[in-house]
C-alpha cells in the first residue's frame, strides 16, 4: 500500500533563526574543499563548515564524534539545516544512519534552498520509502514530485535502525535519488536553480527519530 504523507514546514520564526544562522556561520570556505569537492565535510570537529547547530522547539542538531546528528519529537515537522552555501548544479552524497525512533519517519538531504519556505527535498523513511519534494512559499506542505504525488516503496532501503547510502543530483531541471548505489526516481522540475544545500529529519509519528550524517560531500556533476 502506498504511504500518504503530509510533512509541514517548521514554524516561520524557528525556520528564519535557522536560515538567519546559517547565513551568518562564518564557515571558511577553503577547508570545506577538499579532494576535488564544491564542499565537503567528515564532521570530525576540526573544522567549521557553517552548519546551524540548535536545540530548539523539540528539534536538536549536533556535531559530535564524526557525524552532524539530528533528532526531533514532533510529528509531521520537517527539521533541516543548512552551512550556508550557494550551487547550481550538484551532486550530493552522505552516510545516513537512522540510530532510534520510530521507522515511520523521513530524513535526507537538501538541494536548491532558497529560504525557509522553498527549497527541494530527497528523502527516504526507516520503513522503506522514498520522495522527492519541493516547499514553495504558497503552501505550509510539502509538494511530492514522485509518482501519483505519493511516497513510493523500494527494498533497496535499509529499514530500521540501518545505514544507507543518499546521493542526489539536481542539475538542470532534473532531480534525482539514488539509495545504496541504486537510482530509486529522477523527476523534472524548473522551480528552483541555485540555492544552499542542507540535511533533514523528520518524524511521522510519536517518539523521538534520531538520525546521524557522515561523509557529506557536494560536487559537480
Amino acid at each position: 500500500m502506498i504511504k500518504k504523507r503530509l510533512l509541514l514546514l517548521c514554524s516561520v520564526a524557528v525556520g528564519l533563526w535557522l536560515f538567519v544562522a546559517c547565513s551568518l556561520g562564518g564557515n571558511d570556505v577553503d577547508e570545506c574543499t577538499e579532494s576535488g569537492a564544491l564542499f565537503q565535510d567528515d564532521f570530525g570537529g576540526e573544522k567549521d563548515c557553517g552548519w546551524a547547530l540548535y536545540n530548539r522547539g523539540g528539534a536538536v542538531v549536533e556535531i559530535d564524534e564524526g557525524v552532524l546528528r539530528m533528532s526531533t519529537s514532533q510529528p509531521g515537522q520537517i527539521w533541516w539545516t543548512n552551512p550556508g552555501q550557494s550551487f547550481d548544479d550538484v551532486i550530493i552524497s552522505t552516510d545516513a544512519r537512522q540510530v532510534s525512533g520510530p521507522n515511520d519517519n523521513a530524513y535526507g538531504a537538501i538541494c536548491r534552498y532558497q529560504n525557509e519556505e522553498n527549497f527541494y527535498v530527497f528523502l527516504i523513511s526507516g520503513d522503506g520509502y522514498y520522495t522527492i519534494g519541493k516547499y514553495t512559499s504558497d503552501s505550509p506542505s510539502i509538494t511530492y514530485l514522485t509518482e501519483n504525488g505519493e511516497y513510493q516503496y523500494s527494498d533497496v532501503i535499509n529499514q530500521g535502525n540501518a545505514t544507507n547510502q543518499i546521493r542526489t543530483s539536481c542539475i538542470g531541471q532534473e532531480l534525482s535519488l539514488a539509495v545504496n548505489g541504486i537510482t530509486l526516481t529522477t523527476v523534472t522540475d524548473p522551480t528552483f536553480v541555485i540555492g544552499d544545500v542542507g540535511l533533514a529529519v523528520s518524524t511521522l509519528e510519536p517518539g523521538t527519530a534520531v538520525v546521524e550524517f557522515s561523509d557529506f560531500r557536494v560536487v559537480e556533476p
